[in-house]
């Protein structure tokens, strides 16, 4: 019943060169209860009306002097932002349907005048014409949605990162091709790579004390794009010294499910003496 309302209250504009026509239309569309009818019958007024206040349906003659029916809708084609043209034609010349269809009116109306099959094409024409406009704004406020919620994520990426590294030692990010986007910590040692290298795609690994075999795992998980969490990594510095971390990570992906890189953090656990 709602849509229903919706209709007869939709925006109707008829031209027609004809006064007797005109008013067969307006008092047809009176009666079946549209509320919301504007005529003329001068069709060089049609395209600045359009655009002053754009209408659901253009009841349109197409054969009219100084400008036809044709004309008009080129105009409206030209001065509308809308790609959706909502022109019903007035025609008594079979030829002319399919040119008016080809030029972009949605359907016709033949004369004389059927009434039963002017109130039907007329309220199955803004049936859908109010189908199109609610898609319309449904895609409108889906895009905002989106929009919003891309930068209420980004926000709070942003506070994750700030967070994370305050929390942590060392915090670390990798893109989908493993090379290091951020780093912060020695993960680049960790990972056996040349840590002066700034794209961390180098693979000779570094002397520096690290156990081959927990680099080892480090480096299955994030080949195997898993989560881990506190994965032990030791190192023995050349004077002695030991040193313990424990690392955490995970994948990221995009909203479409693509893997786009991984980012982890590590806290130093144990920094002692000689062994």
């Amino acid at each position: 019943m709602s849509q229903q309302l919706d209709i007869y209250d939709a925006r109707v504009l008829v031209v027609d060169d004809q006064d007797a026509n005109v008013e067969l239309l307006s008092l047809l569309l009176a009666e079946t209860g549209y509320v919301n009818v504007t005529t003329t019958t001068d069709p060089s007024t049609v395209c600045a009306m359009h655009r002053k206040t754009p209408f659901d349906l253009i009841l349109l003659d197409l054969q009219m002097p100084v400008m036809d029916g044709f004309q008009v809708m080129e105009g409206l084609k030209a001065d509308s932002g809308d790609d959706y043209l909502p022109v019903i034609v007035l025609t008594a010349q079979p030829a002319h349907k399919l040119r008016a269809l080809q030029t972009g009116a949605k359907d016709f109306i033949s004369k004389p005048f059927d009434l039963v099959e002017v109130k039907t094409r007329i309220y199955n024409m803004l049936e859908v014409r109010l189908l199109y406009k609610k898609l319309a704004e449904h895609n409108a406020l889906l895009e905002q949605t989106v929009l919003e919620r891309t930068a209420e994520l980004r926000e709070s990426e942003a506070r994750f990162r700030s967070l994370t590294e305050l929390a942590s030692d060392w915090y670390w990010e990798q893109d989908e091709n493993g090379a290091f986007t951020r780093v912060s910590g020695p993960v680049q040692e960790m990972l056996g790579l040349q840590a002066d290298d700034p794209q961390g795609t180098a693979t000779k690994p570094q002397s520096t004390g690290w156990v081959d075999a927990e680099r080892a795992v480090f480096q299955a998980h994030i080949a195997a794009r898993q989560p881990f969490i506190d994965l032990v990594f030791n190192r023995v510095n050349p004077d002695g010294t030991r040193q313990q971390f424990r690392v955490s990570g995970e994948p990221m992906f995009t909203q479409s499910c693509k893997f786009m890189g991984y980012r982890g953090i590590g806290v130093e656990v144990i920094h002692g003496g000689n062994t």
